[in-house]
């Protein structure tokens, strides 16, 4: 459980990610549709994980590795946003694969 802090720059940090994934999303997502679903922040603020949720457009893998490329940008883009944070952090991306699990947990008490 982080600080009180700490859970506002992650809600901030998604918030500005997922605009800068919709205005270049041509670019950066290769046509998918691409949001961050979770943003975890380590407590000394030097590191944001990023959590996606990839949908229609090709594999997710291909998309995760072209956002990673264009890391640099993604987290520039979100500094020049947020102009009241010194430091912004590093950013990691991940996929989420929460929905995957919750369809798989809910096939099997199905059968």
């Amino acid at each position: 459980m982080g600080s009180i802090r700490q859970n506002k720059i992650e809600k901030v940090i998604q918030e500005e990610v997922s605009k800068v994934f919709q205005q270049n999303a041509r670019e950066l997502c290769l046509g998918a549709m691409v949001t961050a679903t979770v943003v975890r922040v380590t407590p000394d603020l030097s590191l944001a994980r990023v959590y996606l949720s990839i949908f229609a457009g090709p594999p997710k893998e291909e998309v995760l590795h072209n956002i990673q490329v264009n890391k640099g940008k993604i987290r520039g883009d979100v500094g020049r946003r947020l102009k009241n944070m010194r430091h912004i952090p590093d950013l990691a991306f991940h996929i989420d694969d929460s929905l995957d699990y919750a369809e798989k947990i809910d096939e099997l008490l199905k059968k």
